[in-house]
Order: C-alpha cells, then sequence, then structure tokens
C-alpha cells in the first residue's frame, strides 16, 4: 500500500495523483502501485509540487515495515535514528 499526502500543489498533479490512487480526503490518497509506478509518481510530485509540500509513505522490508519520504517545505522533519524513521517539530 501506498499513502500521498500534498498541500498547496497544484490542480494538475492532484489529477495525476487520481489516476493511480483513491482519495478518501482532501489531499490524501492511497492506493497499491507497482514500486515502478511508485518511483514515477514520486518523481513527478517532486518534479511539479515544486512550490507545495508532499509526503510518501510506502511499505520496506525494513525493521518499522515502511519508509517515509518527503518533499517541500514542512512543520515537521524526518529524522534518522538508527535505521528508525522518527518524526519531530521543527523548533
Amino acid at each position: 500500500m501506498v499513502v500521498v499526502i500534498v498541500e498547496s500543489v497544484s490542480a494538475g498533479l492532484r489529477g495525476l495523483l487520481t489516476r493511480w490512487f483513491v482519495e478518501p480526503r482532501a489531499g490524501v490518497y492511497v492506493g497499491t502501485v507497482s514500486s515502478r509506478v511508485r518511483e514515477l509518481v514520486w518523481a513527478e510530485v517532486t518534479k511539479t509540487g515544486s512550490d507545495g509540500s508532499a509526503v510518501l509513505i510506502h511499505r520496506s522490508s525494513n525493521e518499522q515495515g515502511f519508509k517515509i519520504r518527503t518533499h517541500g517545505e514542512h512543520r515537521r522533519e524526518l529524522v534518522d535514528m538508527d535505521g528508525l524513521q522518527l518524526i519531530r517539530w521543527k523548533l
């Protein structure tokens, strides 16, 4: 399963995301896609969504069972602590 959360991005990018995912809530996209499609979608999000922000969460074979990627400006930051991805508020 893949989860993509976007804020302040263009309608075109939102339209692209609805091709591959369902949108259960505004700006939240959920779906099951191959890793190749996931990488292509994330490349498009980072290229087109330069003025907004995005978070990608997908399954991974690590201790947590998932991986988080971020793009753009966020109030929270992703911190790696000995292989664990944690979130902390920016001060």
